[in-house]
């Protein structure tokens, strides 16, 4: 198929691909909503691009790991709403809403369970072991609300969901060990 054939262009210069299961190089660096959405080339990933994408959140955390937590907070409130607009682009140009190829919900879910867990490996291989399972899992009400509410908000909300989760979990094990010394 001809390159011709497989994409075609839009007002703002981003390309629009005509498969809706394919994301590549191109559509990565064809606008700055995609390259962020597609996690800086990390949801390009053939196998487990969420899981590539999350892997994405620690480095950046590290950026924002020196500021005070409110400060933390008010940026992943930014790179959230940067997000809907970002995926929900991606999104139209991949012609799927919550293409898999669209990261950057994991990569801020996964920065925001950070601001919570203790800067120590075993709970950072804890915290990415649990968003990824609500991620994946997704439970009430993160099913509900991925299959009810469309478009980049949609996207980033079920992974803020699944990072509630996880948060809420690591919050009750570091509970637990200070109280219960295990």
């Amino acid at each position: 198929m001809s390159a011709a054939k497989r994409f075609r262009s839009v007002e703002q210069g981003m390309i629009i691909l005509a498969n809706p299961t394919q994301a590549n190089l191109k559509l990565l660096i064809s606008h700055p909503a995609c390259f962020f959405a597609l996690g800086f080339g990390s949801g390009l990933a053939k196998k487990a691009p969420g899981t590539f994408g999350t892997l994405v959140g620690f480095p950046l955390y590290l950026l924002i790991a020196p500021l005070g937590v409110s400060i933390q907070f008010g940026l992943l409130a930014l790179l959230f709403a940067f997000g809907i607009y970002c995926c929900d682009k991606t999104g139209e140009a991949l012609g799927v809403a919550d293409h898999g190829a669209i990261v950057w919900d994991e990569i801020v879910a996964m920065m925001l369970v950070l601001t919570v867990t203790p800067v120590q490996w075993s709970w950072w291989l804890a915290a990415f072991a649990l968003f990824r399972l609500f991620d994946i899992w997704k439970p009430f009400p993160i099913r509900q609300c991925d299959q009810h509410i469309k478009g980049g908000l949609g996207v980033m909300l079920d992974d803020l969901l699944a990072a509630g989760y996880a948060m809420l979990c690591l919050e009750i094990l570091q509970w637990l060990i200070a109280h219960y010394k295990f």
